[in-house]
C-alpha cells in the first residue's frame, strides 16, 4: 500500500485589524480550495466568500483549483472599497515620494 506524500503550505488573510498566517501540511495533490478549507480560515473567518474573493499565490492571481508546491503561500484577497478614481492623489515630487507636509 502506497503513502500519501504530504506538502508544506502557508495561508494567508488579512483584516485590518488582523493578520493571520497559517502553516500546514495538506496532501501533494493539494488544491487552493482544498488547503483553505483544511487550514480552518473558514471556520475564523466566516464571512469570506471564496465565491467571490480572489485568491492567489505569492501574490500572483490563481483558480481555486489550481495545484500548490511545496512551500507556496496561498493568499485570500479582501474586495477593494475605495474607487481609486474618487480617492484623491497624492503629489509626487521627482524622486516619487509624496510631498512633505
Amino acid at each position: 500500500m502506497q503513502t500519501m506524500q504530504t506538502i508544506q503550505i502557508g495561508v494567508a488573510y488579512s483584516e485590518p485589524s488582523q493578520q493571520t498566517w497559517l502553516n500546514l501540511e495538506v496532501p501533494e495533490t493539494a488544491t487552493v480550495q482544498e488547503a483553505i478549507e483544511r487550514s480552518g480560515i473558514l471556520e475564523q473567518f466566516p464571512h469570506i466568500d471564496l465565491e467571490n474573493q480572489k485568491v492567489g499565490v505569492f501574490g500572483k492571481l490563481t483558480k481555486l483549483n489550481a495545484a500548490l508546491k511545496a512551500g507556496d503561500r496561498v493568499e485570500i484577497y479582501r474586495p477593494i472599497i475605495a474607487d481609486p478614481e474618487t480617492v484623491p492623489r497624492r503629489d509626487r515630487g521627482a524622486d516619487g515620494e509624496a510631498g512633505k507636509e
